[in-house]
């Protein structure tokens, strides 16, 4: 089975090291790995150098990017700078974060989920940051989600769901997407990957509006958008940030942004959020 990894990395140094010398000390390696540096004005290209001269499977390109961190859009088009130079001799395409450390044998166990089950879209493990009492589960999402730093997507499936979105929101409506079309999604709980730079903190902000516009993009609505939110709050102890969600919704609605799922797509997404919601309360 081949498969290629993309990692977007802007600014990297402190972490990329790391994430490449757990990837080319894998059980399984991948076909190609494309290190996409995105105007990185710290020593981030040579270390992909360094990487790229032992490891001929290693590739560099760069992307000029805005500097401005801007969560979801930012990364995905530094990802889809590095698609533009992979080949389509592919059955897996990944894409991940520069600042972690996989288990040795995390792309072996993702590919066995792969072919456990034909209908298996999007796999991954969980992500792990270090807090004074050790490495713990980093708990802003179930572990039955795969996570946007650690994803492997079956071709077909990535095809299904038209790639990756440009928006913040990216990494839900990608799993939500699978579903609609038939794909189920996999988590292997037992790989605990290490997640270097925590979610959330180079976020600007200017952005804290974002996910609130996410919520509105993926055609959530103002009920589900409300509870979306408050739960995101409570985990990020922050009832600003609930305030920042529902602001961020009604700016995109105010505004009619364009929606990046159509009107099927969202209707399936909202009658799967309330179905889960139900299922959480026992109804």
């Amino acid at each position: 089975m081949n498969f290629y990894i993309i990692i977007p990395a802007h600014n990297e140094e402190a972490y990329l090291k790391k994430m490449l010398q757990s990837i080319v000390e894998q059980t399984i390696l991948p076909k190609k790995v494309i290190v996409v540096n995105d105007a990185s004005t710290d020593g981030t290209q040579n270390i992909i150098q360094q990487f790229s001269e032992t490891y001929p499977f290693i590739e560099s390109v760069f992307h000029n990017s805005e500097n401005t961190h801007e969560p979801g859009s930012k990364v995905v088009n530094a990802f889809y700078k590095g698609f533009e130079i992979v080949d389509t001799n592919f059955d897996f395409i990944g894409k991940f974060d520069a600042d972690l450390i996989l288990p040795t044998n995390y792309f072996e166990k993702v590919l066995e989920l792969f072919s456990l089950n034909e209908k298996t879209g999007i796999a991954g493990g969980n992500l792990y940051i270090e807090k004074e009492s050790g490495w713990e589960y980093e708990a802003i999402s179930k572990k039955t989600k795969v996570r946007g730093p650690i994803k492997l997507y079956r071709k077909k499936c990535f095809e299904d769901i038209g790639g990756l979105k440009k928006s913040i929101g990216w990494d839900t409506v990608d799993e939500l997407l699978a579903q609609y079309h038939g794909w189920e999604i996999k988590t292997d709980t037992s790989l605990h990957v290490k997640h270097l730079k925590p979610t959330g903190k180079v976020y600007s902000k200017a952005s804290k509006h974002k996910q609130g516009e996410a919520f509105y993009k993926m055609r959530y609505g103002l009920w589900l958008t409300t509870i979306a939110s408050a739960k995101l709050a409570f985990k990020k102890h922050s009832f600003t940030y609930f305030i920042d969600c529902l602001r961020g919704y009604k700016k995109a609605k105010k505004m009619q942004l364009d929606f990046i799922v159509s009107e099927k797509e969202g209707a399936f997404t909202r009658n799967l959020r309330w179905k889960n919601i139900k299922k959480q309360i026992g109804f």
